[in-house]
């Protein structure tokens, strides 16, 4: 990184590569024509906070370069000091994903952190939650009104008997009935919602609630013992009764569930970014990658997913793969999706979101540039489909789409027990089923919301801590979130988004 900066009021901007071409404007509010830069670079137009600034000039036609990356072609002229702004950034090719170095690169040797532990929750399986809770997911939409009548009175009437168990969670969704049951794509939603149901943090003990006609037959998510279908019932009261016993029984099996000293081998954490900056690749994110090193480091899983936002940095991540097995993984994944955008008449293009560009992301490429710095520099042990169980230790690519809940849902139903969520724009997203972490890109969005963001990265861009210092903050954050010992924001608020299934095949 490089960081020309002069007093805390001066102009500052943040440059990455000694490639680069544009840097980023670090300052509150952007600057105004004619900021002058102590290294002698002027501003010769407004520039927004996070926007890019020429540091030559630039051709059109000839490329751009942030992170060391091309992130687009110039449409226009560009100036030196000049804003770059979104139109003058054309989109460049896609790498080829036929032509990829795979499993080129060698991990260089890092010391293991032994005798790292969380306080977990030990399943008979050997699987470990980092939570205690009741779940109860509907087979089909029909039968969730129903079950979710009943999960207010068990919070209401039947929770406060059981101090041990942490909560009742709905897993509501609309999957079902009127599908395709068995047509290409089904399998995820089906293979999804199985491996929520089996989470760890539930302790095995999900209850299913079936109408008991749908072309989801429930127990192909769950065993017969743990289905209640509403069409056996005698009305509507008949119904709450029997769920209500049915869920009292699993709470009695809850409640004896303790929290013991588990290995940090036995973690699984999700890392995500949502209403991303410009900021975000320079500051949350790599300090994110930094916390990841650290847990695979001590044994632990950790995934980055978003296919759409790492399709463009894919040639820097096929190297990393530690098998040439892996890497043809990754390269598959990103086949299925480039084919899935395809059939849907949408590109790559369709990424980044308004608040995004409005943060200073111009296109795909940048924004994913920025993305994969949440992975870190570990090798990569796996990539998994979606909705799979991730079962490889150390970094993995867990393939979802790039919106927020869908991404979230995915990487629950993968085993993930800490969510680490950094954002430049600011994003209350919250999952019942597992704490979430907010990572701020900017200080400002820390300022702004003191009681939603857990850890501030914006201090890296301010100069005010490292990104190995706010990278450990974070992974020790994860450990103690993992251990109950202390609460995200969210968790504190009660903040919880729906899931949000991906259902890539038809309906009927």
């Amino acid at each position: 990184m490089s960081d020309a900066a002069g007093g805390a009021r001066a102009p500052r901007y943040i440059k990455i590569n000694p490639r680069d071409n544009v840097a980023i404007v670090v300052n509150d509010g952007g600057l105004p024509a004619g900021s002058a830069f102590p290294d002698g670079l002027t501003l010769v137009e407004e520039v927004p906070q996070g926007h890019k600034v020429a540091l030559s000039d630039i051709a059109e036609g000839t490329a751009i370069y942030r992170y060391g990356q091309v992130i687009g072609i110039a449409a226009r002229p560009i100036r030196r000091g000049a804003w770059v702004e979104e139109s003058s950034v054309m989109l460049p090719k896609a790498p080829d994903l036929d032509h990829l170095p795979i499993a080129t690169q060698k991990a260089a040797p890092v010391q293991k952190l032994e005798g790292l532990f969380f306080e977990g929750y030990r399943n008979p399986d050997g699987s470990v939650g980092s939570k205690n809770l009741l779940g109860l997911m509907p087979s089909v939409q029909c039968s969730a009104g129903v079950m979710d009548y009943a999960v207010e009175r068990i919070r209401k009437e039947l929770l406060p008997k059981y101090p041990h168990v942490e909560g009742v969670v709905a897993l509501d969704h609309d999957y079902g009935c009127g599908v395709a049951i068995k047509a290409p794509g089904a399998e995820v939603p089906i293979r999804t919602l199985k491996n929520l149901a089996a989470h760890p943090n539930f302790g095995g003990q999900t209850l299913i609630v079936s109408l008991g006609c749908e072309m989801l037959v429930p127990e192909w998510i769950a065993p017969a013992a743990d289905i209640m279908k509403l069409q056996d019932e005698k009305g509507f009261k008949a119904m709450i009764s029997r769920i209500m016993a049915m869920a009292e029984e699993r709470l009695e099996v809850l409640e004896k569930r303790r929290r013991e000293p588990c290995p940090l081998s036995d973690l699984v954490v999700g890392v995500q970014c949502g209403g991303s900056d410009a900021f975000s690749g320079v500051t949350a994110n790599p300090a994110i990658g930094y916390a990841a090193d650290l847990l695979v480091r001590a044994g632990a899983t950790v995934m980055f997913s978003e296919v759409t936002e790492v399709r463009d940095a894919i040639h820097l991540l096929t190297p990393r793969a530690a098998t040439p097995e892996v890497g043809a993984a990754l390269v598959r994944e990103m086949k299925w999706y480039d084919d899935y955008l395809a059939r849907g008449s949408a590109d790559r293009s369709a990424n980044p979101a308004p608040g995004n560009r409005r943060g200073g992301i111009a296109n795909i490429v940048e924004k994913t540039l920025g993305a994969t710095a949440k992975s870190g520099t570990s090798p990569i042990s796996g990539a998994f489909s979606p909705g799979e169980r991730v079962t490889t230790k150390g970094l993995v690519f867990a393939a979802t789409p790039a919106g927020d809940f869908v991404c979230g849902t995915l990487q629950l139903a993968a085993g993930m027990h800490v969510h680490v969520f950094s954002t430049g724009r600011g994003n209350p997203f919250g999952l019942a089923m597992a704490p979430v972490i907010k990572v701020s890109s900017r200080s400002y969005i820390a300022r702004q919301w003191p009681d939603l963001i857990d850890v501030d990265a914006g201090r890296v861009a301010e100069g005010e801590a490292t990104i190995e210092e706010v990278g450990t903050e974070i992974f020790n954050f994860i450990i103690d979130a993992a251990s109950g010992r202390r609460k995200p924001w969210v968790d504190r608020h009660g903040i919880y988004n729906s899931l949000a299934l991906f259902n890539p095949g038809p309906l009927v």
